[in-house]
């Protein structure tokens, strides 16, 4: 049986009907610039292979390369076809990968990546509501800082991402959760403060906990701007890669930190004060991204529900 695909009018003009295999051939020429490694690329030998070639060119009425003691190029043309083919061939395997993704949608795995700072519980709950609509689902759950998270999900390694914002990606659908403000962070204490100057003459004094620069950038800028806000410059003495890290080194007394107001419902259990910070207007935006061309229902269904976090 010939395999046929349908090109687009808009980017093939006066074509109708084209077999695949002629744009497979032109592409390995293309990529090989060479007819005989592209004829064992392609297990047929040269013959044939130049045979399709012609044919091709005929058909678009172009040539698509010129052939000079044995060198081979692409003309103007075959620039521009070549691009459009490779578009062509890249929305195909993308379909397939579409197709594939429905087909499993009922049985597959749905990968959640998420923020260490994430409240857990809800996640929880959404996952049990979620089981009773995709009974065979399986989920993967995978803890993550927001930079390695939008790679992994413009990879297709992750079908969805709890995160942070920026997320500076053209291939991500980014949809707000809410905004989360910053607090205070310091081992328990009855201690009262009546202004900001009076919590930023503590915060000077006190080593700092807090993530590392390269490991979450946006998070460490706005650290600095608050304290900036604040007239000191922080001593950060103690690094951490996740929120329950850092809150536990300041509940066992090695320092203060300041990390988003979310996190104190979550971990109301340490020993450990939040102090709200007034009239400094900085916060973090949580956000769910994923790629619009995944057509998995459960990760329609998770978006929607999770949607709905209460902040």
């Amino acid at each position: 049986m010939k395999n046929t695909i349908i090109v687009n009018y808009q980017y093939l003009p006066g074509i109708k009907t084209m077999e695949l295999r002629h744009l497979l051939y032109f592409k390995t020429v293309a990529e090989e610039l060479h007819f005989t490694k592209a004829a064992a690329r392609l297990f047929i030998s040269q013959p044939p292979l130049s045979r399709q070639i012609k044919e091709l060119e005929e058909e678009l009425n172009v040539q698509l390369f010129t052939r000079n003691h044995k060198r081979v190029t692409l003309t103007d043309a075959g620039k521009y076809f070549k691009g459009e083919v490779d578009a062509i061939f890249s929305r195909l395997e993308e379909s397939k990968s579409i197709a594939l993704q429905i087909h499993l949608s009922t049985s597959g795995e749905l990968k959640i990546g998420y923020i260490s700072s994430v409240y857990q519980s809800y996640l929880a709950e959404i996952l049990k509501s979620m089981r009773k609509e995709f009974f065979y689902i399986k989920t993967g759950l995978f803890e993550m800082p927001t930079i390695t998270q939008i790679k992994a999900l413009e990879q297709g390694k992750l079908d969805v991402g709890i995160l942070r914002a920026p997320v500076l990606s053209e291939k991500l659908v980014v949809e707000t959760l809410f905004f989360d403000p910053f607090v205070v962070v310091i081992p328990l204490s009855e201690q009262k403060f009546k202004s900001n100057e009076e919590l930023a003459d503590l915060l000077k004094k006190s080593p700092f906990i807090f993530f590392n620069q390269e490991f979450a950038p946006h998070y460490y800028d706005k650290l600095i701007e608050i304290c900036k806000r604040m007239q000191f410059t922080p001593d950060i003495t103690h690094e951490a890669n996740n929120v329950h890290s850092i809150l536990q080194l300041v509940e066992g007394g090695l320092g203060v930190s300041i990390l988003p107001l979310s996190l104190k419902k979550q971990y109301d259990y340490l020993k450990v004060s939040f102090i709200e910070l007034t009239d400094i207007p900085v916060n973090t935006e949580v956000v769910v991204a994923y790629k619009s061309t995944n057509r998995n229902p459960a990760l329609k269904w998770f978006v929607e529900h999770y949607s709905n976090t209460p902040d």
